[in-house]
């Protein structure tokens, strides 16, 4: 196998991996009946920022699963009181996200879900040597696109 090809390899499998696993997870979540995976990474940024709140444009930086509707979401959530919106008192330009004490309790309903989903789904079918191996390398394209992010 050429460079190229293995590089392609590696790329398509991560793809592919995430795609499957997200899904299964994201389905998991549902037949326990707890939040939907797109709420439950908002849920689980708000939860480890500090003062459990983020300006919008931040929590758009860091969710994974639903970068471009966001905004939509963080409506969603409100209406079912999971996040409350607040005006940032550094910037009166900028809103916060914040969690409500009803959104830690289903966040916290959903983890246990969440983590045996990836357990079920992923870890388990890679060695302790491969999850680290594939922590750390992936951490570093992470890190790369962090110093130098698009334009």
């Amino acid at each position: 196998m050429k460079s190229s090809d293995s590089s392609v390899g590696a790329w398509r499998a991560v793809l592919l991996a995430q795609h499957r696993v997200v899904r299964a997870i994201e389905q998991d979540l549902v037949e326990a009946g707890k939040v939907p995976l797109t709420s439950y990474d908002v849920l689980l940024e708000l939860d480890v920022a500090e003062g459990k709140c983020l300006r919008m444009q931040d929590l758009g930086e860091r969710v994974v699963l639903s970068r471009s509707r966001v905004s939509r979401l963080v409506d969603e959530l409100e209406k079912q009181g999971l996040v409350e919106r607040r005006p940032d008192p550094d910037d009166g330009r900028a809103t916060l996200a914040c969690l409500t004490s009803e959104g830690r309790r289903a966040f916290r309903r959903a983890a246990p879900v969440y983590l045996a989903g990836i357990e079920r789904h992923f870890t388990r079918h890679l060695s302790p040597t491969e999850q680290a191996t594939i922590a750390c390398g992936l951490q570093s394209v992470v890190d790369a696109a962090d110093d130098d992010p698009p334009t």
